[in-house]
């Protein structure tokens, strides 16, 4: 559907960089209310942070309703004079798009409004269609799409199937169809001693050799996978003392670990095996070990079923060859959405999503909408 590439360089025009909207918002707003879509401006701000721009819109009031969420915003260009067309110009050259956003996600929002606009030439849909838009993706996601679903609870607004247009594919439109995503933890570790002379080392109590031993404990494997998941993975970011004298040996140390983990694990889980692995590296030491952590999402996944099933087939009607079901990637808002209904991941390829020089082949945006729009002709057809 070429109405697809046109509305993915309006949306990329717009330096929506989180949290700003830049009337990114307005333009699928735009294209929505002519089809009939009810249209609902939400702005939340939660205190401390930065106001944020979301769009809920549906169009029909019975059930089911489908729902396609994603995200106008996007990350900073960096040092534009690096890009080879300026990242907010939504330039077409030579069959690509290229500008902040083309993979990671305008032109799949583009893609839906393209697929529902021309799904409803044939009439409305036997139940209801709706999108739920953030500015707030790429940033804290206190105040996107998370406060949108506590809205549309408190609204009676129910979905019943969500489709999230994330870059998922490894190549091509519709290789890859996410089914879950891993969970995400960073634990700030803090080891406290006692500051001394390096001369006198039995006069101090240095927390370096005990953090050391903590990150060495830590290296051993933490499952070898899951049915549908790969093994997780935690991975130390950062060891720092501080310390710019090379006869003190200091009274504190720090490290930073990242773990992705798959559904083998909860947050209290992991935690509980944190605390075990710091007890054994204090042993008698004399050293403290604490730390602080942050969950920026729990791993989920849909299980195989109907509604995977109904994508895959599609996707397989409109390619000629079946996705393959992943769960691989960091997280994405669909975190928040699996505790509202069955949610899967289908967009573009990811492979300069973030980069300078972010762009797609235009065959590719119109190839998503076609996928959307059948999604849309077999979803109302036979529900799952």
């Amino acid at each position: 559907m070429r109405d697809a590439v046109p509305l993915s360089q309006a949306l990329i025009r717009c330096r929506s960089v989180t949290p700003a909207d830049d009337g990114a918002l307005s333009i699928v707003e735009a294209a929505l209310k002519p089809l009939g879509f009810v249209c609902h401006r939400l702005r939340f701000q939660a205190e401390g942070t930065d106001a944020v721009e979301n769009l809920y819109a549906r169009l029909g009031s019975a059930p089911p309703n489908f729902c396609f969420a994603g995200h106008t915003d996007v990350v900073p260009p960096g040092d534009e004079s690096l890009w080879r067309t300026p990242p907010f110009e939504g330039r077409v050259e030579k069959g690509v798009l290229a500008g902040r956003g083309a993979a990671d996600m305008k032109t799949a929002v583009a893609a839906f409004v393209a697929a529902a606009a021309d799904y409803v030439k044939s009439g409305a849909p036997k139940g209801s269609i709706s999108l739920l838009i953030t500015g707030d993706e790429e940033g804290i996601a206190v105040n996107g799409t998370k406060a949108v679903l506590a809205w549309m609870r408190e609204n009676g607004e129910r979905i019943d199937h969500c489709l999230v247009g994330e870059p998922t594919a490894a190549a091509r439109a519709g290789d890859t169809l996410k089914i879950g995503r891993r969970g995400s933890m960073t634990f700030h570790f803090t080891a406290r001693g006692v500051q001394g002379h390096t001369a006198y080392p039995h006069r101090a109590v240095n927390p370096v050799p005990v953090l050391a031993k903590l990150v060495s404990l830590l290296q051993e494997p933490l499952d070898k996978g899951t049915a549908h998941f790969e093994p997780s993975t935690l991975v130390f970011t950062t060891f720092d003392v501080g310390n710019p004298a090379n006869n003190v040996s200091p009274s504190t140390a720090r490290a930073t670990a990242n773990i992705r983990f798959n559904d083998a694990h909860t947050v209290e889980s992991l935690t509980a095996r944190m605390r075990k692995a710091a007890d054994e590296a204090v042993g008698n030491s004399g050293v403290i070990i604490d730390f602080e952590t942050q969950v920026s999402g729990v791993s989920f996944l849909t299980e195989p079923g109907t509604y995977t099933a109904l994508l895959s087939e599609t996707v397989t009607a409109v390619t000629g060859a079946p996705p393959q079901f992943s769960t691989t990637g960091g997280t994405s808002d669909a975190r928040f959405i699996k505790d509202h209904c069955p949610v899967a991941e289908l967009g573009l390829s990811g492979a300069t999503m973030h980069k300078t020089d972010e762009s797609v082949p235009v065959t590719e945006v119109e190839r998503l909408a076609e996928i959307y729009r059948a999604i849309l002709q077999r979803y109302f057809e036979s529900p799952p």
